[in-house]
């Protein structure tokens, strides 16, 4: 019996009892997935509201986008509408290319026009008309930020009336999106659970120009407090790092490190970090940061950069690895080695105590 053989008994062997049957879509990166619900293989369960808050180019579009195409390779999803409303007017990569043709085919805009949403009554408008139509869906908004709001519009107009008139321009004390999602999201969490339906919403990060506060926080969102209240899972993108290659004696980038940070979990009610690499060429590399996460944890030894995946029986670059890997398909080998490793440190991290009520 080869080594590989050997692991997956073993790793039969130690699984545990199943999960709840409560069903959960994956993010396409293995310890997020972990990070956000304990499972290897799924992120979000489904009839919840999810909230990905993160800085500029630091990844929030793949990352939502990718469970697009998570969602149409899955036996329960595969069905779903997928509805992407983007008002920021900002994706224009290849959806094809890098999310499948399933998705560049499903893809849909919230409204029959094609257009995105205008403003914040208007999303709640659309979501609210893809509930009654029926069919459970997806619905990424990119972004909350980009949303005008009605009364942001009226007091435009006022503002122009009165400096196309020469007269004194009063300020505004906000764009009314706050009171509108708190009103918003309070009547939508019922339905998207009754419908099984999962809804990600994406903010962008603001600096913190409180002096009292920034030093503490320097990051902060727009929107108001009713975007963390209702989420079932929160997640701050930021950029780790740039990767790097040197080609023809000049630094090239080729991606990025995102760092994701759970700020508030329901599922699991723990705070995790984790990195991952986005590529330019293939988006999120969930065999690279596989391999990554088992050689920072300490579970696969790397000296002078060459990786000891003891559990395969060989020795390789993790450029190598990941090859060797995909070309011999043992991606969920691969994942389900982060998941013992990811559960014995989850489980060395609680705190046994006598059962006060059975």
């Amino acid at each position: 019996m080869n080594a590989t053989e050997k692991l997956k008994r073993e790793l039969t062997r130690k699984r545990k009892p199943a999960a709840p049957p409560t069903e959960f879509l994956s993010c396409g990166c293995t310890p997020l997935n972990l990070a956000c619900s304990g499972r290897p293989r799924g992120a979000f369960a489904k009839g919840h509201f999810y909230w990905l808050v993160g800085d500029s180019t630091s990844g929030k579009t793949f990352l939502a986008l990718t469970c697009f195409a998570e969602a149409l390779r899955s036996r329960i999803f595969r069905d779903y509408r997928i509805i992407f409303d983007q008002p920021e007017i900002g994706a224009l990569m290849d959806f094809e290319r890098f999310f499948g043709k399933a998705v560049a085919a499903r893809v849909e805009a919230p409204r029959k026009d094609g257009r995105p949403s205008e403003n914040i009554e208007d999303f709640y408008d659309n979501i609210d008309d893809a509930l009654l139509a029926g069919k459970p869906f997806i619905y990424v908004v990119d972004s909350a930020d980009a949303l005008s709001s009605e009364s942001e519009e009226d007091k435009f107009q006022q503002q122009k009336t009165a400096r196309r008139k020469g007269k004194d321009v009063t300020g505004s004390m906000g764009d009314g999106k706050s009171k509108k999602n708190s009103s918003g999201l309070r009547r939508l969490m019922g339905k998207l659970e009754k419908s099984g339906s999962i809804l990600i919403m994406i903010s962008q990060t603001r600096d913190n120009m409180n002096p009292f506060t920034a030093k503490f926080n320097p990051k902060i969102h727009s929107g108001g407090r009713a975007l963390k209240f209702y989420a079932t899972v929160e997640l701050w993108s930021s950029v780790k790092g740039k990767i790097k290659r040197r080609i023809k004696g000049k630094d090239r980038q080729l991606g990025i490190i995102c760092r994701v940070d759970t700020k508030k979990n329901r599922i699991t009610g723990r705070d995790r970090t984790v990195e991952f690499p986005i590529y330019h060429t293939v988006g999120i590399d969930d065999t690279e940061a596989c391999i990554n996460y088992l050689v920072a944890e300490g579970h696969w030894k790397a000296p002078d950069g060459v990786v000891n995946a003891k559990e395969f029986g060989i020795r390789r670059t993790v450029e190598d690895l990941v090859k060797e890997i995909e070309t011999c398909g043992q991606e969920k080998l691969l994942q389900n080695i982060v998941a013992e490793v990811w559960n014995g440190i989850e489980a060395a991290c609680t705190v046994e105590r006598k059962r006060r009520y059975v």
